[in-house]
């Protein structure tokens, strides 16, 4: 389970890779994939003592990256990662090894969902962002001004070109997760598609995004296919 969690998040931020992001954004990415690396050596513990060493090396990293996901601005990272901090501090404290997993796994899962939002960080204020694949509700404030309209045809053009990463890791995830867990991971994504595309108003950048992401996400949902019926 925890094998699938991280490939699942990890494609969240597969996705994103393509775009470039501030300094400070980078910085606060590494220093969180450092805590990432350090939890899932904590889940990998038997021995509750080490597992709690890894748990506050972690901790400790996180701590020590707040200024950078300050000065990044992302507040969803922000908030992801201190409810990971909680986590992991609750972790220090259980007393048998399965609390402890459980409580490393939570942490880890909102760690990822750190790593997703700082990946996608520019986009939270952008008129044609991909916020449809984490998941969340961010919106373009009315007066934001742009020096230039982006081309039509250049912005398609970039956009297929980073769905490209997304297909193949979609692909890797239903050749590699369980087929409900992926079939689920895919709906959400295809149902937040299609109320994506309901909104009015919604710019040419975001329309041409959501469509195609929702094409290539339909086309995985097919292959899927039925899982209880895979399952007999």
């Amino acid at each position: 389970m925890e094998k699938h969690s991280i490939l699942l998040g990890t494609l969240l931020l597969v996705l994103f890779s393509s775009f470039t992001s501030t300094e400070a954004c980078k910085y606060a990415g590494s220093n969180i994939g450092y805590v990432k690396s350090q939890t899932e050596k904590a889940l990998a513990m038997d021995d509750i003592n080490k597992a709690r060493y890894y748990a506050y090396k972690a901790l400790n990293a996180i701590v020590k990256s707040k200024d950078q996901i300050n000065e990044c601005g992302c507040d969803y990272a922000l908030n992801s990662i201190d409810e990971g901090l909680h986590n992991l501090k609750m972790a220090t404290r259980a007393s048998t090894i399965g609390a402890t997993r459980i409580l490393l796994d939570r942490a880890l899962k909102r760690i990822l969902d750190s790593l997703d939002a700082l990946a996608d960080h520019e986009f939270h204020d952008s008129p044609y962002g991909n916020d449809v694949l984490v998941l969340n509700t961010a919106k373009v404030p009315k007066n934001k001004k742009f020096a230039k309209k982006p081309d039509a045809g250049l912005l398609k053009s970039k956009i297929d070109l980073s769905l490209e990463n997304y297909k193949s890791s979609l692909n890797e995830v239903i050749n590699s997760v369980n087929c409900l867990e992926a079939k689920d991971f895919a709906q959400k994504i295809y149902n937040h598609c299609e109320q994506e595309l309901l909104k009015p108003n919604l710019s040419e950048g975001k329309k041409y995004y959501n469509l195609r992401t929702k094409e290539i996400t339909a086309k995985a949902l097919r292959q899927l296919g039925d899982c209880m019926e895979q399952a007999r």
